[in-house]
């Protein structure tokens, strides 16, 4: 059950990331040289937008599950599992969004997910 709080703060964490990023794309707007007060509009209506505010509610729920982790696991225990976050981003970012898939990325995360296992195991 206790492992259950330190992988809702990874669901939460990396469905965030996933939305927001998808969302942004799919809503096309991007701040450049256009006035402040078109800025500021732009950015409030990303921020009313329901998927986007669901990516910042599901930080805030990451938070929480980390909090219950936080009373059940030493932090240096707890902690490198969230090192997985980059490695869920990079697969689910490559297949749902179409972003680039290298091998230097590969082997990167292969070396965290190694660096994973050594600090929690040792």
């Amino acid at each position: 059950m206790k492992y259950l709080y330190v992988f809702g703060t990874l669901f939460f964490t990396v469905y965030g990331q996933i939305i927001l990023k998808w969302r942004i794309g799919r809503l096309g707007w991007q701040p450049n040289s256009e006035s402040i007060v078109a800025a500021v509009v732009g950015y409030i209506k990303f921020l009313f937008d329901p998927l986007i505010f669901s990516g910042f509610l599901s930080a805030f729920v990451a938070s929480v599950f980390w909090m219950l982790a936080m009373t059940k696991f030493e932090i240096t225990h707890a902690y490198p599992f969230m090192s997985l976050a980059p490695a869920l981003v990079f697969v689910l970012g490559v297949w749902l969004l179409g972003e680039t898939f290298t091998w230097g990325k590969v082997i990167g995360l292969v070396l965290i997910m190694i660096g994973i296992i050594v600090t929690v195991k040792f």
